[in-house]
């Protein structure tokens, strides 16, 4: 019987499993743009979440709404990580930006590292984090890790240089999140304070941690909808902040496919 003979199709340094590009998001309006740019998309459903796949150029791109909040997100970015091998995690949508932190609604942010915002303890003295309570949230390896979390360096410095060339606004801070959102100027000033952070959310840390739990690289890009005063939706523009992250998330596919293509495989008889 005929076997089969793998042929390559690729450019220089190219994945040769073509793994995805998988980008999660919390609701469906972070990701109708990118939706959109697949080139023959497909709907496809697991167990508990439905996510669309297709190309973007030559990159495997994979999208999922997986839902708002850590349970969700940590959730879907489990269950499609190991289904689809990622090379490269992006986390996109809104979030509110802390005062001070020079941001403005529809400004673009990248996270440096993310931070479990309210895992912890309150106490008599304040609010106190994992390490104090002498809990880790996982152990990988020799790493210990708390309420921190770590995101790409370079895939952060990737973005930076992006974004400058392209004369884009996009600042990169340290991210909280939050199961309860900030809704007063005074709530947004102390974790601001306390972790030296930019903006908020309540996915980012969940998909980060499942991501350092894998060890894939993980971007996470989000636009502002809103700053953390008290609370005045009337202020807010969400479409405006989901299609900034989306169009500058669709620059960067652009720019990666250009730098480092991915992998078309071409299944051909044996002679």
């Amino acid at each position: 019987m005929a076997g089969k003979q793998i042929i390559q199709l690729t450019g220089k340094g190219a994945k040769t499993d073509m793994e995805p590009i998988l980008i999660i998001t919390a609701v469906p309006q972070e990701m109708a743009l990118l939706e959109h740019a697949l080139v023959n998309a497909v709907r496809q459903t697991t167990t508990a979440f439905e996510y669309a796949e297709g190309t973007i150029g030559t990159l495997h791109v994979t999208l999922c709404a997986g839902g708002i909040g850590k349970i969700n997100a940590a959730a879907a970015a489990a269950t499609l990580i190991e289904l689809q091998r990622p090379r490269l995690v992006i986390n996109t949508g809104c979030a509110g930006a802390y005062p001070g932190s020079g941001l403005s609604v529809g400004d673009l942010a990248v996270a440096s590292d993310e931070i479990l915002g309210d895992d912890g303890v309150q106490t008599q003295g304040g609010w106190r984090d994992l390490r104090f309570m002498g809990l880790a949230s996982f152990v990988r390896g020799k790493h210990t890790y708390h309420n921190e979390l770590p995101l790409s360096k370079h895939a952060a410095e990737k973005a930076m240089q992006l974004a400058d060339y392209c004369g884009v606004i996009l600042m990169r801070g340290r991210f909280v999140t939050v199961s309860t959102c900030s809704g007063t100027r005074q709530r947004g000033e102390t974790l601001a304070r306390h972790f030296n952070a930019i903006a908020e959310s309540m996915e980012g840390a969940a998909v980060a941690q499942i991501c350092v739990r894998s060890g894939v690289d993980c971007l996470e890009i989000r636009g502002i909808s809103n700053l953390v005063t008290d609370r005045d939706m009337s202020a807010w523009d969400i479409p405006r902040a989901v299609e900034s992250a989306q169009r500058f998330v669709l620059k960067y596919l652009e720019d990666l496919d250009r730098t480092e293509p991915g992998t078309f495989v071409q299944v051909a008889p044996e002679l």
